[in-house]
């Protein structure tokens, strides 16, 4: 298993499968987009499937989660969803996305094997979602988060980032929207992994504000610490249930202490964190003829010399040089 010297287990593996998206979201990428990896660089899909296998068959792992950049870009997406759902044990399988390609692959993902998604939608004003992405496409985030949920892709996760002077007075019609569509919203704090490096602590949109904003207009019974287990976001009953909000207060409130993530990077390295300066590169050991035995050992290596948390809270904090389209979120 993967363990690491604070003795946690990772059992939840996030994979990246592209660098590329198709949207430019001020708090992730400049408007010009960024230089992307070359396609050499990057794993191929036989590649993507062996490292998977390696972590549930043989390192304990039991969610994966795929990733990216945008990983409805990548061309083998349903194909090695499929293969994965052929892994034994079976691990579950769900995919973090903006949404614009669901319309068009709900159904072959559903029928691959993909268990649910995860939808960034910051806004529900069309003109906030342009002037926040840089793009026209809020309609087609709509449009492919109702098709996830007529595919049977549920729960649908919504992940939603309030940025000061944008769309940080809409936590209430946001979580009311949800509610009225079946959907579970979670705020996320913005966090630095902006690729243009301008995030800033002062000012940003924290935990204790979006919960005093969700408090004008709704009751919220905060969830025992036993139902939060290792997941990142803090659930607040809404109203008296059964609807929930979580909010991922990855700055002001982390939770490092329950982490149970690896992370795997388009381009084969492992990452212990989003927020690590280090990473590990499995690639190598992939395309120089490693067993699957000798890979397994690279990454335990890997991840335990995971750190006790992200560094968020120190003053000397260093922000990683990857963005995270790069990381994998």
């Amino acid at each position: 298993m993967l363990i690491d010297t604070y003795g946690r287990v990772a059992t939840d593996l996030r994979v990246s499968l592209t660098d590329r998206c198709n949207l430019r979201c001020t708090y992730c990428m400049p408007e010009e987009g960024l230089q992307w990896l070359a396609k050499p660089d990057l794993l191929t899909d036989d590649e993507i499937v062996r490292l998977i296998g390696i972590a549930v068959t043989d390192l304990g792992v039991t969610e994966v989660r795929f990733t990216g950049g945008e990983p409805l870009l990548r061309p083998g997406l349903v194909g090695i969803v499929e293969r994965c759902a052929a892994l034994d044990p079976r691990p579950k399988m769900s995919l973090t996305t903006n949404g614009i390609g669901l319309k068009r692959t709900a159904s072959a993902l559903k029928a691959a094997g993909l268990d649910r998604v995860n939808v960034s939608l910051d806004t529900l004003r069309p003109e906030v979602f342009k002037t926040l992405t840089r793009r026209d496409r809020h309609r087609d985030v709509v449009d492919g988060m109702a098709a996830a949920r007529q595919a049977g892709l549920t729960p649908v996760k919504v992940n939603a980032v309030l940025m000061p002077g944008l769309n940080d007075d809409e936590a209430p019609d946001l979580l009311a929207w949800a509610i009225a569509n079946d959907y579970e919203l979670r705020f996320i704090e913005q966090m630095p992994l902006d690729a243009q490096h301008g995030w800033k602590r002062e000012g940003m949109i924290t935990a204790g504000d979006i919960l005093s904003s969700l408090r004008s207009r709704f009751s919220l019974t905060e969830e025992g610490e036993g139902e939060r287990g290792s997941a990142p976001a803090e659930r607040w009953i809404v109203d008296g249930g059964p609807a929930t909000v979580g909010v991922i207060a990855s700055v002001t409130r982390p939770f490092c202490r329950a982490c149970d993530r690896t992370r795997l990077t388009a381009d084969g390295q492992v990452r212990t964190c989003l927020f690590a300066t280090e990473e590990s590169d499995l690639r190598a050991a992939l395309r120089s003829g490693a067993s699957d035995e000798e890979i397994g050992r690279l990454w335990k290596v890997a991840m335990w010399g995971k750190k006790a948390g992200s560094g968020l809270d120190d003053p000397s904090f260093l922000q990683p040089e990857r963005p995270m389209s790069a990381i994998g979120g």
